[in-house]
């Protein structure tokens, strides 16, 4: 098919070359948000997405492996997005380590030195720079260990029963 003179939805695409179409930022977000869960299982961590934190904050994704270390990554889809964006530093005293998790395309050396960084699209992810340990207090992994799996199993009876 010729998409110059296709009808919709291809019809906004006259005159541009494919190299030209970029993917909306919140399929970028979902596709790295996708290759870093499959990351932190690869690496035996159960991960959540979307994460509410003691301080009310969301974390786009937690993971917490069988010796209880917590790991969380920001994922950021543009420079713009991490620019317009500092709450990721309320989230470094709730996790064992933090990152910030990109796209291929992202100019990762913008990101802070003292994070983690990870590149990633839908299908895997590569650490670039190892998250700074900061082991948690026991109280908190105690908390946020408890509000994980009381999360997770939530999440999971409302696939099972979706209470239409």
């Amino acid at each position: 098919m010729n998409i110059a003179n296709a009808g919709p939805p291809f019809s906004n695409l006259r005159g541009r070359r494919p190299a030209q179409i970029k993917p909306a930022p919140a399929a970028v977000t979902a596709a790295v948000t996708r290759g870093v869960a499959r990351w932190l299982e690869d690496m035996g961590f159960a991960s959540l997405m979307e994460f509410k934190l003691g301080n009310g904050r969301r974390a786009d994704v937690v993971g917490l492996n069988a010796a209880g270390t917590i790991l969380m990554v920001e994922v950021k889809s543009t420079p713009e997005d991490f620019r317009g964006d500092a709450k990721w530093l309320e989230y470094v005293p709730y996790c064992d380590g933090f990152s910030f998790a990109v796209p291929p395309h992202f100019p990762w050396q913008i990101l802070p030195a003292d994070c983690g960084v990870v590149i990633a699209d839908a299908h895997t992810a590569a650490v670039v720079r190892e998250a700074p340990r900061h082991p948690l207090h026991a109280a908190r992994r105690k908390a946020l260990t408890l509000r994980f799996a009381l999360s997770a199993g939530q999440r999971l009876a409302s696939v099972i029963d979706p209470r239409i």
